[in-house]
């Protein structure tokens, strides 16, 4: 199986914490921050589950640009051979 070796970034684990820790955020927000902090200076990959939560977030229009940031750097970190 092929691994995607990329990790989530500083800004974007800050990010990521901020919105985890504010009681506002949405629940697909925190729910993306968790999983960008899960692979924060890791090698873990983003789960079937959230590449599907992620992209449907980037695809609408009731979302922040922040939580849109988190759901592409949770979609860098999908498996390769899943998103061929």
């Amino acid at each position: 199986m092929s691994k995607n070796t990329k990790q989530t970034s500083e800004k974007m684990a800050t990010l990521a914490a901020e919105t985890f820790g504010n009681p506002k955020a949405s629940a697909i927000a925190k729910s993306l921050a968790a999983s960008a902090l899960a692979q924060s200076g890791t090698d873990k990959q983003t789960s079937a589950e959230m590449e599907a939560k992620a992209g449907k977030a980037l695809h609408s229009d009731k979302y922040s640009d922040e939580t849109k940031a988190l759901a592409a750097s949770v979609l860098s970190q999908s498996n390769k051979e899943r998103r061929s």
